[in-house]
């Protein structure tokens, strides 16, 4: 994936973090910054916006769609019967009879009330929410085209670019909606040095990716383990 040259871009370095004195030695066993960078914008060459993607949630709505049917066609069926001259069935009677004798704070019926609450908190929250938190919006560039990345998918690309950095042994990256963390391991070259080149790489990596939102990078860069 390409992307146009901006001359506007750039990179911001923060100061590197200043080495501690330890009688004649210079010990330095960590490196971290919050690399700013200049996103590119979402809108370019009169795109539409880039929104999330909305999950269709089909199992929460068929196990809605099943217990409501099942419900109604209950009790249309047992007030069909009462309607023909029938008793009514067992457990509507009984329903009937509790909720008569049992006051409003009886514990079964605040647990009752609870558990409808929180059912309809969560049909709420899955109607109002986009939902498809791993799949980060692409910008759009053309009218009509949508794109996501997956969040492993472009957590794999961070690193790969992160590893071909000179003084890097591992990687490991944390990629969310808002912001990429990633931790880094160097078994030789100077702390500050390691996490600079890995600013400027990663920064570049993450304006390439073409996210709608590009994430903030936090990048931290320490020794191996020792051992023993």
């Amino acid at each position: 994936m390409t992307e146009p040259h901006d001359p506007e871009h750039r990179e911001q370095r923060l100061p590197a973090a200043r080495p501690v004195e330890k009688g004649d030695l210079l010990e330095l066993d960590q490196s971290a910054s919050s690399a700013a960078y200049d996103p590119v914008p979402a809108q370019q060459g009169g795109g539409d916006r880039a929104g999330r993607f909305w999950s269709p949630r089909r199992i929460p709505a068929a196990v809605l769609a099943l217990v409501t049917l099942g419900g109604a066609g209950l009790l249309l069926y047992d007030v069909a019967a009462v309607r023909a001259d029938r008793p009514a069935m067992r457990w509507r009677r009984v329903l009937a009879a509790e909720l008569a004798e049992r006051p409003l704070d009886n514990v079964w019926v605040l647990a009752g009330a609870v558990a409808a609450l929180v059912i309809g908190l969560w049909l709420l929250v899955l109607a109002v929410t986009p939902g498809l938190r791993d799949l980060l919006p692409m910008r759009r560039d053309r009218p009509g085209i949508r794109a996501g990345l997956d969040r492993t998918a472009a957590a794999l690309v961070l690193r790969d670019r992160a590893v071909e950095v000179s003084g890097v042994q591992s990687v490991r990256v944390r990629m969310g909606r808002s912001r990429a963390g990633v931790r880094a391991v160097s078994h030789f070259r100077e702390l500050d040095d390691v996490r600079a080149d890995l600013d400027t790489v990663l920064a570049t990596a993450i304006r390439e990716l073409g996210l709608a939102r590009p994430p903030s990078l936090s990048v931290q860069v320490r020794r191996p383990a020792k051992k023993g």
